[in-house]
């Protein structure tokens, strides 16, 4: 349990490592913040950065739910879609650079 950063972790090893600044979980992991959880065979937590590094079990994936609060969604979405420009599904096809020649 990390209650200055709302965070609480399960596994079936923790290692701490002071000089390094870093937590090394380790076990069938599992830890949550505020909401946003992180699933692996092995997650390390770089303290300083308040960064999380997880690992799979092979074969096998990381699972993370990340949640959004809807005014960053609205806020992400109208910056993304200002950003491109339309999409042309018919898209314009330049003419060749010199005229076709018939066979002969």
């Amino acid at each position: 349990n990390y209650p200055a950063r709302q965070i609480q972790a399960t596994a079936a090893q923790a290692q701490y490592f002071s000089r390094e600044r870093r937590i090394i979980l380790s076990g069938d992991v599992y830890v949550l913040q505020q909401g946003n959880s992180l699933r692996g065979e092995t997650i390390t937590y770089l303290i300083d950065e308040g960064r999380f590094i997880a690992l799979p079990d092979n074969p096998g994936q990381v699972e993370s739910v990340y949640l959004v609060a809807p005014e960053q969604d609205a806020a992400a979405q109208n910056a993304v879609g200002s950003e491109r420009p339309p999409v042309n599904p018919q898209p314009a096809v330049k003419p060749p650079a010199s005229p076709p020649t018939a066979p002969r």
